[in-house]
């Protein structure tokens, strides 16, 4: 079982590798602080969506933005779409399922926002609604995905396409990558 589980820490520790020898995925990642951060300068607001675990990430990284990372600072504009759980089952019967990211931003996403999709395969319906939707209203879109993208590829501004397939180190490498977003936006804001 020791085996087992050392085999499993060394398969995420060599996705962190492959991200940090990758150059275009290192840009991204700067690019993608620096959008958040100007976005936030000018009064806009950082909104997260995803299914199952990625909808948990979806909600840390924002609580990460909203509540406080390093610093004692002031919070900011974050928030994961999905928290309200009347409205999702609400829409979700109503519309249907992939419709329940699209309408809420089609009411509070504004030009100038920046949408955090995730998805681990970057083919989620109702992540690809919202991406739609996100770029009809002018918002920035970052795409947090696995290694191909999938179709969320050609739609984001900002593509963080973890090198990997396997669905739990993509989740644990866009935590990682979320966090050292954070951490830049965070020193862009209140200093370093």
């Amino acid at each position: 079982m020791n085996q087992f589980i050392a085999k499993k820490i060394q398969e995420s520790i060599a996705v962190k590798n492959a991200i940090a020898q990758d150059e275009q995925l290192l840009n991204n990642i700067q690019h993608t602080a620096a959008a958040i951060t100007s976005s936030l300068q000018a009064g806009h607001k950082i909104l997260f969506c995803g299914n199952g675990g990625s909808a948990a990430d979806a909600q840390h990284l924002a609580a990460e933005f909203s509540g406080r990372f390093y610093k004692d600072r002031l919070p900011l504009y974050a928030e994961a779409l999905h928290c309200n759980t009347s409205y999702m089952t609400a829409v979700g019967n109503d519309y249907g399922y992939d419709q329940v990211y699209s309408r809420i931003l089609r009411g509070i996403g504004q030009a100038g926002d920046v949408l955090v999709a995730i998805s681990t395969s970057g083919n989620s319906g109702n992540i690809l609604e919202a991406i739609k939707t996100a770029k009809e209203k002018g918002m920035i879109v970052v795409g947090m995905t696995g290694h191909s993208g999938g179709k969320m590829k050609d739609l984001c501004d900002y593509l963080l396409n973890m090198p990997s397939d396997d669905t739990p180190r993509i989740q644990e490498s866009h935590i990682t990558v979320g966090h050292i977003i954070c951490e830049i936006v965070e020193n862009n804001l209140f200093g370093a």
